[in-house]
């Protein structure tokens, strides 16, 4: 049986014996009238819990809307170009409006990657800029502690319009909604106390209504406000097959029940492997990215099977702090005791990783160095069809093989 995986810009071929194959993991087949712009039109036109965009802004008033950065996968190309339209018939002129691309504690972005993300029309005729985690105000904080921290440009704007895509998160549940701001335009001491809930027990994917890091995230924003968002939910190839707009909760909710149809999977079994990818560019760009293909096949794969990751991880670990506790980890149970000791940001993703490592091992097929693989404690590989040879000789002849070429969106639940 032959497959073929996302890698990077280009993609993985491999094959797998009939009699070693149990299932794909791949969405549920959900029938939709509307894709892409039209979706993205029929949310704008029917928001939920909230007035039309065009009846909140207005003319001279300074508008911010926040998207996402070059490591998500969200078409901002797509559903801009509707926003804007939006705004027109408000009257708002370009100049009232400003683009922020959300770095969170991410890399800024370069000039040709700020155009890929908008389109050259947007590009060309309205102001982008990436956030800046050194230019805040300070706001107060959550009743959990977290400050409450916003870039400036995004704490002194009139209107704030949020954009994202919605899919599991291994510890806020799901993204989108709130997150546009928390932590996509905080600090990065926002974000570590944030993410600090994550060794909670309700912090996990799929997870909502009692998830600390989602609830201390959305609290925050009672003090800034959003005014509006614009989420939609992904298929293959950046398709929009769902849109939501209005009120940042209860749209984002609406989202999120659509997501679950979709990407909530029942299996009957677990794998001896596992065979997973993030979809290539850009979410296997790097580990930081990449881990959350990992996360979601760990509810996949039995204790001691095989997680074969297939991930380009061009630009390495991604994460400066990320990167130092994956090198200077001595077991990757170190890695699980020292989160609980002292949380750092960066270090969370590291953690993460280990808890997936306590059930299985984890092959990695990447154009990383093979020495520096070994040295964060995974096996490596520079084609898929090598790294399931390997796991048979370990599994056995007849190992059972399940397969996630949407690794990071889809959420596998033992029936």
């Amino acid at each position: 049986m032959k497959f073929e995986f996302g890698f990077g810009n280009k993609t993985m071929k491999f094959n797998i014996e009939k009699e070693n194959f149990m299932e794909e993991i791949l969405p549920n087949k959900i029938e939709v009238d509307l894709m892409n712009e039209e979706e993205v039109k029929r949310a704008i036109d029917n928001p939920i819990g909230s007035k039309r965009l065009k009846e909140i802004a207005m003319k001279g008033k300074k508008i911010v809307i926040i998207t996402s950065d070059i490591t998500r996968p969200m078409p901002s190309k797509i559903v801009l170009p509707v926003v804007i339209k939006e705004l027109e018939e408000a009257g708002v002129c370009y100049s009232d409006i400003t683009i922020i691309l959300a770095i969170g504690s991410h890399r800024p972005h370069t000039e040709d990657e700020k155009k890929y993300l908008l389109g050259e029309s947007i590009y060309n005729k309205i102001r982008c800029i990436d956030s800046n985690p050194l230019d805040f105000k300070h706001l107060g904080f959550t009743k959990r502690g977290t400050p409450i921290d916003i870039f400036t440009e995004v704490a002194d704007a009139d209107i704030r319009i949020c954009l994202g895509n919605i899919e599991y998160h291994y510890f806020a549940g799901y993204s989108g909604g709130a997150k546009a701001i928390m932590p996509g335009v905080s600090t990065r001491a926002a974000i570590q106390a944030n993410h600090s809930r994550m060794v909670e027990e309700e912090a996990k994917t799929g997870n909502i209504d009692t998830n600390p890091v989602r609830l201390d995230l959305e609290e925050a924003i009672e003090t800034i406000s959003i005014d509006f968002i614009v989420n939609v939910v992904l298929v293959k190839k950046k398709q929009i097959i769902k849109a939501v707009a209005g009120h940042f909760i209860k749209a984002h909710r609406e989202g999120c029940k659509f997501l679950d149809l979709a990407n909530k999977i029942e299996i009957k079994n677990k794998a001896d492997i596992v065979i997973t990818t993030p979809g290539g560019y850009p979410k296997d760009i790097n580990m930081y990215q990449s881990q959350k293909a990992l996360d979601n096949a760990k509810n996949a794969v039995k204790q001691g099977g095989i997680i074969i990751l297939v991930a380009s991880c061009l630009e390495g670990l991604g994460e400066k702090v990320f990167e130092k506790w994956m090198i200077n980890a001595s077991s990757p149970q170190s890695l699980i005791v020292d989160i609980q000791k002292n949380f750092e940001l960066g270090g969370h993703k590291a953690a993460a990783i280990a808890m997936v490592l306590q059930n299985s091992k984890i092959f990695l097929v990447s154009e990383m160095e093979a020495d520096f693989v070994r040295k964060i404690f995974m096996v490596p590989f520079s084609n898929v069809q090598d790294a399931i040879n390997k796991a048979y000789e370990e599994q056995g002849a007849d190992a059972k093989v399940m397969t996630m070429p949407y690794g990071g969106s889809t959420l596998p639940i033992l029936r």
